[in-house]
C-alpha cells in the first residue's frame, strides 16, 4: 500500500512524504504513484510516531488517539516482567496496532534482591531494564544490576526516590501538604536517590536513565554528571512541567502522582531543564485508574494519571509557549526514546519505518477525561482548554487512528 502525504510540514519545514508498504520511500520531491492514497496535509504537521517510555499500561486506542506508535511499558504490571515468556507475551500483545518494547524487571518480582535473567529477556524482546515504581535500596544489588545490564548493552531505567524517606508519603513536604494534613516526604528524597546511582554509574560505566526527575537539586546533579561525560539521561511528564503541588488543593486525587507534584520553584526548574537540554525524554506516565481507585480519600487513592492522549497535545503547547521548538519536541518524544531503546525509529527519512502522526497544531479542544479513548479518564488536566492534537496516526504504513 502506498500513501502520499502532500502539502504539510515535515517537523519544521514544508515537504511531502511517500509511504510504500511499511517504510518511508521518499521525502521532498517525488513522483506520486498512480495507485497511491493521497492525503492533503495542508495546515498539518507531520511528526515521527511518538515513542512512550515507561507507561504503566498499554492501551491501543489511547495511544493511537495521541499519536503514539511505540510503547515501552514498565515491568510492574499485574505480573512483573521478570520472565522471558512474560516479556515475549507483552511484546506481542498489541500487534498489529502498536509496537511494544517491554522493559525487563531489574530484579525477580521487583523485590530488589535477586537479579532477573536479562539476557534471556532481551532475546524475548526486552529493550531495557527497569525498576518500575520501586527504588532498589540495596546499593550492592543496584551495582550488580548496572554491571549485568551493561554487559548486554541495555540501559537501566530507575525510579529516583529514596524509599527510606518516602515510605507511605502521598505528597511533597511543604505548605500545601501541611495545610491538608497529608503524609509527606521531603523533595530531597529524589536527589539522594540520584546521587547514589550516579556514583554507581561512575564506577560501572553503565547507561542509566532516570524515568522522571522533578526537582531543582535532581537536575543540578544530572547536569553535573552529563558535564563529566557520564552516560546518564532523564525524563519527565507534562504534569510535572505544568502543575505544582497547588493542584492537590481540595484533595484532588486525579493529581496524586508518582513522584508527587512539587513546589512551584521545582516546577520552574523543570521547565528550565527542558529548555537547556538537561531533560532527554518527554513521556506520558500513562496510568489509567478507575473510579474505584480514585474516588477515595486522598491518602487511600492510587497514584497515576491517564496521559497517553495528552502527551502530544501538551507538548505542542510547550512549543506554542516557546519553551521548546518543534524539532526539540521531536527529539524528546521520538528520537531520544528510540536511541535509548536501541531501535530504528523516530525519524522521517527514506527507509525509516512508516510510523508517524499528522497533527493539527491549531485544533482547539477542552480536556474531558470522560471522552478519552482510554479505559479511564483520570487526568489532572480535566477542563483545561488546549490547542493541538493528532488527527491521523500511522503505524507500519497502516492507519490506526
Amino acid at each position: 500500500m502506498r500513501i502520499a502525504i502532500l502539502g504539510g510540514t515535515l517537523i519544521d519545514r514544508p515537504g511531502d512524504l511517500l509511504i510504500d508498504g511499511d517504510r518511508i520511500a521518499a521525502t521532498g520531491g517525488f513522483e506520486i504513484p498512480a495507485d497511491a492514497e493521497v492525503i492533503d496535509a495542508k495546515g498539518l504537521v507531520l511528526l515521527p510516531g511518538l515513542i512512550d517510555i515507561g507507561a504503566q499500561a498499554v492501551e491501543i486506542a489511547a495511544c493511537a488517539a495521541g499519536g503514539i506508535t511505540r510503547v515501552a511499558p514498565m515491568p510492574d504490571g499485574r505480573l512483573p516482567l521478570d520472565d522471558p515468556g512474560l516479556v515475549q507475551r507483552a511484546a506481542l500483545a498489541a500487534k498489529p496496532s502498536l509496537w511494544v518494547h517491554p522493559l525487563a524487571a531489574a530484579t525477580k518480582n521487583l523485590e530488589g534482591r535477586e537479579l532477573a535473567e536479562y539476557a534471556l529477556m532481551a532475546r524475548a524482546g526486552a529493550k531495557a531494564v527497569a525498576t518500575g515504581r520501586r527504588w532498589i535500596a540495596d546499593s550492592g544489588v543496584m551495582r550488580r544490576v548496572l554491571q549485568y545490564a551493561s554487559t548486554l548493552g541495555l540501559t537501566v531505567i530507575v525510579h529516583a526516590e529514596d524509599a527510606g524517606l518516602t515510605g507511605g508519603a502521598v505528597a511533597t513536604a511543604g505548605e500545601t501538604a501541611t495545610r491538608h494534613g497529608l503524609h509527606a516526604a521531603p523533595a530531597i528524597a529524589e536527589a539522594l536517590a540520584i546521587a547514589r546511582d550516579l556514583l554507581l554509574v561512575e564506577e560501572t560505566g553503565a547507561a542509566l536513565h532516570f524515568d522522571q526527575v522533578t526537582t531543582m537539586r535532581g537536575f543540578d546533579l544530572i547536569r553535573e554528571a552529563k558535564a563529566r561525560g557520564l552516560p546518564v539521561t532523564c525524563g519527565i511528564t507534562p504534569a510535572h512541567l505544568l502543575l505544582s503541588e497547588i493542584a492537590l488543593s481540595d484533595f484532588r486525587t486525579f493529581a496524586r502522582l508518582s513522584p508527587p507534584l512539587r513546589c512551584e520553584d521545582d516546577r520552574r526548574a523543570c521547565l528550565a531543564a527542558l529548555s537547556d537540554g538537561t531533560i532527554d525524554i518527554l513521556c506520558s506516565g500513562h496510568d489509567p485508574r478507575g473510579a474505584e481507585a480514585k474516588r477515595l480519600p486522598f491518602a487511600d487513592a492510587d497514584p497515576g494519571a491517564s496521559g497517553a492522549e495528552l502527551l502530544l497535545t501538551l507538548g505542542l503547547g510547550l512549543v506554542r509557549e516557546g519553551v521548546v521548538d518543534i524539532a526539540r519536541l521531536t527529539e524528546l518524544t521520538s528520537i531520544n526514546p528510540a536511541r535509548l531503546l536501541g531501535i530504528d525509529a523516530g525519524r522521517l527519512g527514506a527507509g525509516a519505518p512508516a510510523d508517524l502522526c499528522l497533527a493539527d497544531p491549531n485544533a482547539f479542544w477542552i480536556v474531558d477525561g470522560a471522552k478519552f479513548a482510554s479505559s479511564a479518564g483520570n487526568t489532572p488536566f480535566q477542563g483545561l482548554p488546549v490547542q493541538g492534537r493528532a488527527v491521523r496516526t500511522i503505524k507500519g504504513g497502516r492507519t490506526i487512528s
